[in-house]
């Protein structure tokens, strides 16, 4: 396997990543829509996506994108440094449970440490257990100290 950040020739592969997760969450398939959004965020450069590619098994030569991470810059006040908002996570049903995840966790931790970050937050849904159980096994805790709210336009 092979994790690195993605540029524009990742264009394709990242944004039909990204449609399936958003169907994972329930959202419409939309694979214009994620091209569009994945291929603003390369352009501008506002967020940081690490892609993995992955060998099919017993097919060597044939990579292909596995799984993705989109971290976001942000910053804290209260320990006035950087941070970085992991926002989206998704490996391809086909490979998962090889570890992927954890990778790209930890590309994403690395990422935060290179940029001088005081950490990485992230949300997920209460109801994802797999990935509740990977992110605290890689030392992510739950917040009881604040409440975060939405505001939705």
């Amino acid at each position: 396997m092979q994790i690195r950040q993605a540029d524009g020739s990742d264009l394709n592969a990242v944004a039909g990543l990204f449609n399936q997760y958003r169907i994972f969450y329930g959202k419409q398939n939309d694979a214009a829509g994620a091209a569009r959004f994945i291929g603003e965020r390369l352009t501008l450069q506002d967020s940081v996506i690490f892609v993995a590619a992955a060998c099919r098994e017993g097919r060597e030569a044939l990579w292909e994108a596995a799984g993705f991470v989109q971290l976001y810059p942000s910053f804290s006040s209260l320990s006035m440094s950087r941070l970085w908002i992991l926002n989206d996570l998704y490996v391809a049903k086909e490979f998962r449970g090889h570890g992927i995840g954890r990778r790209l966790l930890h590309q994403a931790k690395e990422h935060a440490a290179r940029s001088g970050a005081s950490g990485i937050t992230l949300s997920t849904h209460p109801d994802n257990l797999a990935a509740r159980r990977l992110y605290e096994s890689a030392g992510y805790v739950l917040d009881s100290e604040f409440l975060y709210y939405n505001l939705s336009q």
